[in-house]
């Protein structure tokens, strides 16, 4: 095995050992960018990464993230790097500060390896409106198949082998989805668990930094670091940060789970039906007590609507700021209006025009009591019945998506008068603020089938036991395409 493709804490103990270095990591993940052919990247940070790299000599064995190689998604703002969001409306944007998260990463000396593409905005969820085109699925090299958004360049570049772990951002399932897709370990914890400071805002009241990394471990050591109180954001957490790695041997017996008869009984893929089914008793054997829930049909057919009057609404709202004046291109206008008018005509792709309408429309004085106001009461009904599922069990744990990624014909970030709702679940995590994370279960035609467990409000750690267990259970760790290459998948 490469360096690069083990987990955090045996990359920590090579580079300790003086096995391999920083800047051997960072030329190979380097090399393994400018091969890769899934147009995962805005930029490949080959100068400042090798500049880095270079100056990190003596291993320091306390810093777990010492030398280790990454990449972030391109609505974190990074100091003296463009940063566009994927957006022509940000074209030529460079930060002059640093997101929370990124300076803490370079605090402990972790190395950028690349900005990632992601869906315009951040908006969408098929990898396929970033202004550079589509981000494609690194297990289907025909690329007819996406690997998911927004998050989808840090998922297919984690997944080709590119770097340790993967910043994304999570509003409804925009790290947790592509993670299934791309047989990754995608984390989103609590709302407010890790500062949104330099995140560009999509939904607030939605939106959550996440992460990608290939094993379980590792994500439960990166949220150690990640996580905390940070003056820059009101809505940051004062609660203490954990050990979490500490809960990974802690096992599962006694652990309440549920899940919900709704979404399992609507799968159509009747592998995924029959991997979850399976991996449910594989879970009893554990000791884990399971238990079917109704959580209510109406209710669930209600969760993308609402996500969406939301979502938009807020965007609308967030996004006002791009006109074209304070960043991005300059369009020239007789006035003001004008010049804003061609800077967002041109700036934003379709569906980003399209949701600002929808969000324009249900934000009118005539129509917020209908639709804004609406959704939002909805939205407090959904958490609430969360609030009770939550009073007798620990964990919700259900399929991640409904089937492997979908191919780019059948899939569309259009409106659908369709229920999905085994295809939209997982935006409940985002309506309460709770952790969620998928790990992979099972491969389908050589393609990823990921499942997702949530649990109550900051309680990531008992999730990363169960997260653990279920990794044991699939047998399904490390996970990246370089593993299918040499025959190991």
């Amino acid at each position: 095995m490469n360096y690069l493709d083990m987990d955090i804490l045996s990359l920590h103990e090579a580079l300790v050992e003086k096995k391999t270095t920083p800047l051997e990591l960072c030329k190979e993940a380097i090399r393994r960018a400018k091969e890769n052919d899934c147009n995962a990247f805005e930029k490949i940070l080959e100068e400042e990464a090798l500049k880095e790299a270079e100056q990190l000599v003596e291993p320091e064995k306390d810093n777990v993230l010492w030398g280790i190689p990454y990449l972030a998604k391109d609505n974190f703002s990074t100091k003296g790097i463009e940063t566009t969001a994927s957006s022509n409306v940000l074209k030529g944007y460079v930060p002059l500060f640093d997101a929370e998260v990124i300076a803490r990463l370079k605090e402990r000396k972790c190395v950028l390896i690349a900005k990632t593409s992601l869906d315009e905005l951040a908006m969408g969820g098929t990898g396929t409106t970033s202004h550079i085109g589509m981000t494609y699925n690194p297990y289907d090299p025909s690329h007819e198949r996406m690997v998911g958004g927004s998050s989808s360049g840090s998922a297919a570049a984690l997944a080709s082998g590119i770097g340790s772990f993967a910043l994304g951002s999570d509003t409804g399932d925009s790290v947790r989805k592509p993670a299934s897709f791309a047989g990754l370990v995608g984390m989103k914890p609590s709302w407010g668990r890790i500062s949104r400071f330099g995140l560009f805002p999509f939904a607030p009241s939605l939106d959550h930094v996440g992460y990608f990394t290939r094993d379980v471990a590792s994500s439960a050591v990166l949220l150690s670091f990640l996580a905390g109180r940070d003056d820059k954001d009101m809505t940051s957490s004062y609660r203490p940060v954990e050990d979490y790695a500490s809960y990974l041997d802690k096992g599962i017996s006694g652990v309440r789970v549920c899940y919900f008869s709704e979404i399992v009984s609507s799968l159509k893929d009747e592998t995924m039906k029959e991997k979850f089914l399976s991996s449910l008793e594989e879970l009893k054997k554990r000791g884990a007590i399971v238990e079917e829930v109704s959580f209510g049909l109406d209710l669930l057919k209600a969760v993308y609507p609402a996500y969406m009057v939301i979502s938009c609404a807020e965007a609308t709202s967030n996004d006002a700021n791009l006109d074209g004046i304070k960043f991005g291109p300059y369009y020239d206008g007789k006035n003001y209006e004008e010049a804003m008018s061609k800077a967002r005509t041109a700036g934003f792709s379709e569906l980003i025009k399209r949701r600002f309408v929808i969000g324009s429309y249900c934000l009118m004085a005539e129509n917020q009591e209908e639709l804004f106001l609406r959704a939002q009461r909805l939205r407090h009904m959904i958490v609430d019945r969360l609030s009770e599922i939550y009073q007798n069990h620990d964990i919700v744990y259900l399929p991640a998506a409904p089937s492997i990624a979908p191919r780019f014909v059948d899939a569309s970030d259009k409106l659908s008068a369709e229920y999905l709702i085994d295809d939209n679940h997982l935006a409940l995590g985002n309506f309460a603020g709770l952790p969620s994370i998928t790990v992979p279960l099972a491969f389908e035609s050589g393609m990823p089938l990921g499942v997702n467990a949530m649990a109550r409000a900051y309680e990531e750690g008992p999730l990363f036991a169960f997260a653990k267990a279920l990794e044991e259970i699939s047998g399904l760790s490390g996970l990246s395409v370089m593993n299918k290459k040499e025959g190991k998948l």
